[in-house]
């Protein structure tokens, strides 16, 4: 590095990949470990909170020894790159990690991760996904310790075998078994979680998922429980789904009139396949459908994965990753799932060609919901506007930074965001009442238990 890119990077304050330190200390340790679990990034020693240069006092040792320090204090150990700049007659070092390839690592057997700017403690979930993401694996690919070839159906595997066969017009010519080793959705004649999920042969406390039809909150007119493999989940959803909707029949001349569905089938077709392969099925919560008369709801244990945002999944700007890529690549081969990560923006597309207003997303603690609405957009209605009204339109750059650490941690204090977002606690109230105002965020619970939710 530089003196001019030094001055650059500098100028652009800290962020995701920068932070300053007047010194180093083990916070610079924690640091670069949570730099290593994102993106990477660089420590500027020498540097104040508000970029001013203060210099640092160094020896010709100096240097090294904080390099072995970060080192012994790593797993897997990391090692930094480090830069010694003078900058107006003072001394800056710069020290740099990439995004360590295989993740995470961990500082003092704590994990951390870079979010804005600032460290994030590691949820279990959240190690255990970086782990997975960085062997390009995921857990559904892991042994399933409680099931055995017993458990799953051969006759079920033989009717995926037939769709795979018409898909991709081809004759297959594997045992059951072999051809599922071949699709690796079994591991060398092992039962895989994903297998399992797939293809169970009876009862499957993992994939519980409740239907029904309800007048109102607490009054239920139908309901089914499913606990089976998700092919047949599928179908059986969608049946029950349909059941319930009104149909409404357009003369066209033709002999055959046709009817028209309330909801357009094939959005809540790709909802119920994004809820089944995206699931987080280490979760003990099961999914939930609710049908009421002018709505249906579809809640999801398990929230964004990876470290994709409400905005970003609104915008469509986002690449694709998948919580169960076993899962995924079963439906894929199949033709259920057409192609990775389009799944949303498709939703919001077929609403908008049957003329129904678009679809509201809702981050939920460790839980994704989906409502889908009957309403039609009304003459002169633009649904660019409607689907505009989202996270960061609208809001000051401060606002934008509460509802993305209330994404981030929903349960997170005025204190700790007045330190996150860098004004007093009075301005973090200030702004959350406008934020409310505004209909972007509701407080669940009370001040001590609580928790913030994200409704735009």
């Amino acid at each position: 590095m530089n003196l001019n890119e030094l001055q650059n990077i500098i100028s652009q304050g800290e962020n995701e990949t920068v932070e300053f330190k007047q010194s180093f200390s083990k916070t610079v340790i924690e640091t670069l470990a949570a730099f290593s679990n994102t993106k990477g990034g660089q420590i500027l020693i020498g540097i104040d909170n508000s970029g001013t240069v203060k210099g640092v006092s160094i020896s010709e040792e100096t240097v090294q020894k904080w390099l072995n320090e970060v080192k012994q204090n790593t797993s897997p150990q990391i090692l930094p790159n480090a830069d010694i700049i003078i900058i107006h007659g003072k001394t800056v070092v710069v020290i740099s990690v990439i995004e360590y390839p295989v993740k995470p690592v961990s500082f003092k057997d704590k994990y951390y991760k870079r979010v804005l700017n600032s460290n994030h403690r590691m949820s279990l979930t959240e190690i255990a996904n970086e782990h997975f993401r960085s062997i390009n694996e995921s857990w559904d690919y892991s042994p399933d310790l409680n099931h055995n070839l017993e458990h799953i159906s051969i006759a079920k595997i033989k009717e995926y075998i037939n769709s795979y066969e018409r898909k991709n017009n081809t004759k297959v010519d594997y045992s059951a078994f072999g051809f599922l080793n071949k699709l690796e959705i079994l591991r060398n004649n092992k039962l895989t979680y994903g297998a399992y999920l797939l293809f169970a042969k009876e009862h499957c406390l993992t994939t519980d998922i409740q239907v029904g039809r309800f007048k109102t909150d607490v009054t239920i007119i139908d309901t089914i429980s499913l606990n089976t493999d998700l092919f047949t989940e599928l179908n059986e959803i969608i049946a029950f789904i349909k059941k319930h909707l009104m149909v409404e029949i357009i003369i066209t001349g033709e002999p055959q009139h046709t009817e028209r569905y309330d909801y357009p089938l094939d959005a809540i077709r790709e909802i119920v396949i994004n809820m089944l392969v995206h699931r987080d099925y280490r979760s003990s919560n099961g999914s939930i459908i609710k049908i009421y008369d002018n709505k249906i709801e579809f809640y999801n244990p398990g929230g964004l994965f990876g470290d994709l945002t409400l905005e970003e999944l609104l915008r469509f700007n986002y690449s694709s990753q998948t919580r169960n890529k076993l899962i995924a690549q079963a439906f894929k081969e199949i033709g259920i799932i057409e192609k990775y990560g389009s799944g949303i923006k498709r939703i919001f597309t077929i609403c908008k060609n049957y003329g129904i207003i678009p679809p509201e997303i809702i981050i939920k603690p460790n839980g994704f919901k989906v409502i889908l609405y009957k309403e039609k957009i009304k003459v002169g209605d633009r649904v660019g506007d409607r689907v505009g009204d989202r996270v960061g339109d609208k809001l000051t750059e401060n606002q934008k930074k509460i509802v993305l650490w209330m994404q981030n941690n929903s349960t997170i204090s005025a204190h700790l965001l007045s330190e996150k977002v860098g004004i007093s606690k009075r301005k973090i109230e200030t702004n959350i009442k406008k934020l409310k105002e505004l209909g972007y965020i509701k407080r669940i619970g009370s001040a001590k238990s609580g928790y913030w939710e994200i409704i735009k």
